[in-house]
């Protein structure tokens, strides 16, 4: 989601972990609600397990477990098409 201060983005509301936000971007509002419903539903998680941290460290180390997802699945993204790239290199070999 690319945030943005112009006035032609779509503008939204929304609560994370009991603070208000305006959020202003290119994305839908739905994409943007998504959004902030996994933080606050991670926010949550981890302050089930870490219920002593202060905010702030909860919220870096939301943003780590969210970015972590974020690298593994963009490296299975990477692997799954550079697969397929090989596979239709070899496909087109075939049919040669």
């Amino acid at each position: 989601m690319k945030l943005s201060n112009s006035s032609s983005k779509q503008k939204l509301n929304v609560t994370i972990y009991g603070q208000h936000y305006a959020i202003t971007g290119d994305e839908s509002t739905n994409h943007i609600r998504h959004v902030a419903s996994i933080v606050d539903d991670k926010m949550k998680e981890i302050n089930k397990k870490n219920p002593l941290l202060d905010t702030n460290k909860l919220a870096v180390l939301t943003a780590i477990n969210i970015v972590s997802d974020y690298v593994k699945l963009k490296e299975r993204a990477e692997m799954l098409e550079k697969l397929l790239e090989k596979q239709t290199k070899s496909e087109q070999k075939e049919n040669d």
